[in-house]
């Protein structure tokens, strides 16, 4: 039966084979009708390939072409290089230039200023300030070099602000006590503008303000046409610059990042930086301050989701510390913490003035009812207060560091609390960071600083990409940030098709010539920074700095003598005292050693040195150096006094 079966299945499969093969003569007209269909069966093997490929050589015959397609499709590729080559857009006849002059934010994190001008003008863009590296003893921030500013202050019509950081604002008041011009920006700058004037004792400067409104032109002087246009960024309030000139228009971006759900809905003017690409943009500046960041970055809203898996799990007190000017991070918090039930208490200086301004202004909208008084906190039940406060970098003279250490007149740690880090260090600060949060977990606080806590408030490559896309410059300038910054900003503007020749990476004081035929280093102006105390607000000098630092790294070694003038020897031993040279225990040794260097000092002094108390010190001091460096490699720093009897 399986045997019956199977030679049917073979009879069918045969027929089948026949009738597929006599379809297939039927249906190809161009086949020999005598071609012996056995024969062809045998040579199918050996001729698959070349029947393959006469079929493919079949199907490819080329179709007519349309001649009028074609033209457009030239058309098209015309336009495109039209749209896309900002050269076409720009008046090469003109002979106008302008100059850009970094003071500082190049190199650096932060001390963000810039001169713009022209033959006759000129207009600073931003005045901030930057923090002290470790080494910077008793010294506070750091502000800008003025010197170039005090050549050109002449030609200065005004000073226009980005955004309302410190990095860009907080020098302000060190250069309004020098000199002034009138200050141009949206109404946050402004009112935080104003208040640092308050502090410094300035008040009358405020009549120097000038609230702008975005998308209107703006004329400064004669030379500068301004438009502000809305920007996101983790500061409300933050604006692009189009600085129109007759050599053309820049666009300094300030701060940014691309933000399609800001918390208070207001996203990034892009219309408008396209307007200005279209038109034809001479050249762009730019934030590089996230230039290695692969990813989009994230939308400030996706903070909300950790905040609140914060709150519903705290126990106790919820203490949350974020930077003082991110006023939507905070609201946030503020916002979960009355959901949960919560009172909130505002601690530290710099919070407090922020948080104020932007209830004054209707940036943001909370009741009053909410808050807490720093001293109403021990009244309260630790599962119904959230305390907002500074120091999420670890500044020794923060309100959260202090809490950690036990100096906080009014919060003192609770093996229950909360510690909320909403931030993420800046470079140079982890050190600090880690100390502070040693002194937290020592006092039994529990520590959150997930990622999802934090997002960043500076665009990553993506973002840099369609800026540079929207704006399609001629020339392009990278800003802000570190040397490696700058540099990864430049490979990603020669993606988009910025020439490399058309790309000038440059260093603080460089000035730079631009024209719509050319872009050139031209000069180099004297940069620098001014060190600050911030408890009474007065410049360091330089040298008293260096002098710490000295003090700090090779100790100090002060000697008293007493010299017989006529005979060249001492009268008694001398008085050395040394700090940071040596352990205590070795004192008298080292003291002994000195006087010996001073006896041999005084066997081989030359002559009529003694009649020169100065010029004997200095010898003194330079021949004590030496002798310590021998045995110790120390540099000291040395304090002669001689008396001559």
């Amino acid at each position: 039966m399986e045997q019956e079966k199977q030679e049917s299945v073979k009879s069918t499969s045969q027929e089948n084979r026949k009738q597929y093969n006599n379809n297939k003569r039927h249906n190809n007209p161009s086949r020999p009708s005598g071609q012996d269909d056995n024969k062809q069966a045998a040579a199918a093997p050996a001729g698959n390939a070349k029947n393959k490929n006469a079929s493919r050589g079949r199907r490819r015959q080329s179709t007519p072409i349309n001649d009028n397609l074609k033209a457009f499709v030239e058309i098209n590729q015309e336009a495109h290089k039209q749209r896309l080559n900002p050269h076409y857009k720009l008046d090469l006849n003109s002979n106008e230039k302008i100059r850009i002059t970094p003071l500082g934010g190049l190199g650096e994190i932060g001390g963000n200023i810039m001169v713009i001008e022209t033959e006759k003008e000129a207009i600073l863009v931003d005045v901030g300030m930057s923090f002290p590296d470790e080494d910077m003893h008793g010294v506070d921030i750091l502000v800008p070099d003025f010197t170039y500013i005090r050549e050109i202050r002449n030609k200065i019509k005004a000073v226009v602000i980005t955004h309302a950081h410190e990095d860009h604002i907080g020098a302000m008041p060190y250069l309004y006590k020098e000199m002034q011009f009138p200050i141009y920006a949206s109404p946050l700058p402004l009112a935080m503008i104003g208040s640092k004037f308050d502090e410094h004792h300035i008040k009358d400067f405020k009549q120097y303000l000038n609230p702008i409104e975005k998308r209107k032109l703006y004329k400064i002087g004669n030379d500068f046409e301004v438009e502000w246009m809305h920007m996101t960024h983790s500061i409300i309030d933050s604006s692009s610059l189009a600085i129109t000139t007759s050599a053309g228009t820049i666009i300094h971006t300030g701060d940014f990042k691309i933000d399609h759900t800001p918390v208070d809905g207001y996203t990034a003017d892009l219309h408008r930086l396209a307007h200005y690409g279209d038109r034809g943009v001479l050249c762009l500046l730019s934030d590089s301050t996230n230039s290695h960041n692969i990813a989009p970055t994230l939308s400030e809203l996706n903070v909300a989701p950790a905040l609140d898996r914060v709150f519903a799990k705290a126990e106790g007190r919820v203490i949350l510390s974020t930077f003082s000017s991110n006023v939507h991070r905070v609201y946030q918090a503020i916002q979960y913490g009355v959901k949960y039930g919560r009172k909130v208490c505002v601690i530290g200086r710099s919070m407090e003035r922020n948080i104020e301004v932007a209830m004054q202004y209707d940036y943001i909208k909370l009741p009053k009812n909410i808050f807490v008084e720093p001293d109403q906190i021990a009244h309260l039940n630790d599962k119904d207060v959230l305390i907002i406060t500074t120091g999420s970098q670890g500044e020794p003279s923060s309100a959260l560091f202090r809490m950690s250490i036990g100096e906080h007149r009014h919060v003192k740690i609770k093996p229950t609390d909360l510690i909320v880090l909403s931030s993420r260090p800046i470079p140079g600060n982890e050190g600090s960071i880690s100390g502070m949060l040693n002194y937290l977990q020592r006092a039994g606080a529990k520590v959150a600083q997930d990622r999802e806590l934090h997002v960043s408030g500076h665009g990553s490559i993506e973002e840099q990409k369609l800026m540079l896309r929207l704006v399609n410059p001629k020339f392009f300038l990278p800003i802000h940030g570190e040397y490696n910054h700058v540099m990864k900003h430049k490979e990603t503007a020669v993606m988009c098709g910025v020439p490399e020749r058309n790309i000038h990476i440059m260093n603080d004081g460089d000035t730079i010539e631009i024209a719509p035929k050319y872009m050139r280093k031209v000069k180099t102006v004297r940069t620098g920074k001014t060190y600050i105390d911030n408890q009474n607000n007065h410049k360091i000098e330089d040298d008293i700095v260096l002098d710490r630092q000295k003090l700090a790294s090779d100790g100090v070694v002060m000697i008293v003598a007493q010299i017989d003038g006529q005979h060249s020897t001492m009268l008694s031993k001398p008085i050395v005292t040394s700090f940071g040279i040596v352990a205590d225990k070795q004192d008298k040794f080292f003291a002994k050693e000195i006087e010996e260097v001073l006896e041999h000092f005084l066997v081989n002094i030359k002559e009529g040195l003694l009649e020169n108390p100065r010029a004997l010190e200095n010898d003194l001091r330079q021949v004590v150096r030496k002798h310590i460096y021998r045995k110790m490699k120390k540099y000291p720093f040395i304090v002669p006094h001689i008396f001559i009897m």
